[in-house]
């Protein structure tokens, strides 16, 4: 049975692409597979206490209702915490994580010398070499770690993507990702894989602004399988979205979706129809049901410049037409 999830961070109200991501992953659970209908699962990650607010998590829920996304199950991370230590343990007793000490200036003046020099700003992870008298000394001085996931330098990092086809990383040219502050709460890399096995996620659908963390993220999955954590990568699926940028088109369409709702315009016309080769309007698709609908991406063959405009809220939305012609690719 196909499972997705929709994990926003409750830190502000959802925009477009945030919209956009939801409506994808409930068509395809939807439209389900063999077994029957798929479930849509709602994961509000909330491990950012200092920066989450319990009306943006009403928000979300209020959004996600508007648009007829009504999730069959919602989950919370901060009620997760003990899966995340355990899980977290295994992978330290693994070697899979490693405490680092620099501080953010310290950093910051690395990743600037290896640009001076037309070097890549991947860490050096000298906190590997440090000794276990080196490690006490910074503990002395009051300075604890953040932790860093390792990579498996040796291990290719590949993947099948199910819109972008194969994918490959060499792992020697990403860093160790960062997955816990030094004040012990979390970033977003390792809960986000744990949750996925735990929860059972088949498909995650998200924007091509992923792509790298998606990589770290598929040695995570296989490093937790093998410390006894939850099934490995064969049973979960990943699809990029080229349409779907957080460099692009969130920055470019950051607004209240309450504003689109006073005007009354339909988010899934923009979710939907802007990188699909299939035009049909959204009241249509949410009321039949997405039975005959193909997970397609065709963002890199609109003609961007094809534009018809209308203000919301003081901004400018573009409403793409579609395509006449799109290379379609599926999961």
């Amino acid at each position: 049975m196909i499972v997705t999830r929709f994990a926003p961070s409750p830190t502000g109200r959802l925009h477009v692409g945030n919209l956009r991501t939801a409506l994808h992953n409930w068509l395809l659970a939807r439209k389900g597979d063999d077994e029957g209908p798929g479930k849509f699962l709602l994961r509000i990650d909330d491990t950012d206490a200092e920066r989450s607010r319990e009306e943006y998590v009403t928000a979300i829920r209020e959004d996600l209702a508007w648009l007829g996304l009504t999730p069959d199950a919602e989950f919370r991370q901060s009620q997760r915490l003990d899966l995340y230590e355990d899980a977290f343990a295994k992978l330290k007793d693994a070697g899979r994580v490693y405490p680092a000490y620099e501080t953010a200036q310290e950093l910051e003046l690395k990743r600037k010398i290896a640009l001076g020099r037309g070097l890549p700003p991947i860490y050096d992870r000298a906190a590997l070499s440090m000794s276990e008298d080196g490690r006490a000394a910074k503990e002395a001085e009051g300075i604890a770690p953040h932790w860093r996931f390792k990579l498996d330098h040796d291990e290719l990092i590949a993947w099948e993507d199910g819109v972008r086809g194969p994918q490959k990383f060499d792992p020697a040219q990403l860093s160790d990702p960062v997955i816990r502050r030094a004040d012990g709460s979390w970033l977003y890399m390792l809960p986000s894989v744990i949750d996925d096995m735990d929860m059972g996620v088949t498909d995650v659908l998200r924007g091509e602004d992923h792509v790298s963390n998606t990589a770290v993220q598929v040695q995570m999955f296989t490093a937790l399988h093998a410390a006894g954590v939850g099934p490995g990568m064969g049973s979960h699926r990943h699809a990029l979205d080229p349409g779907d940028t957080t460099g692009d088109v969130d920055d470019r369409l950051e607004i209240d979706p309450r504003a689109l709702r006073r005007v009354g315009v339909l988010l899934a016309l923009l979710c939907v129809t802007q990188d699909r080769a299939d035009p049909r309007i959204p009241s249509a698709l949410l009321d039949t049901g997405p039975h005959d609908l193909q997970v397609v991406e065709v963002g890199q063959h609109i003609d961007q410049s094809d534009h018809s405009h209308v203000d919301v809220g003081g901004h400018d939305l573009p409403f793409p037409k579609p395509p006449s012609t799109a290379t379609v690719r599926r999961l």
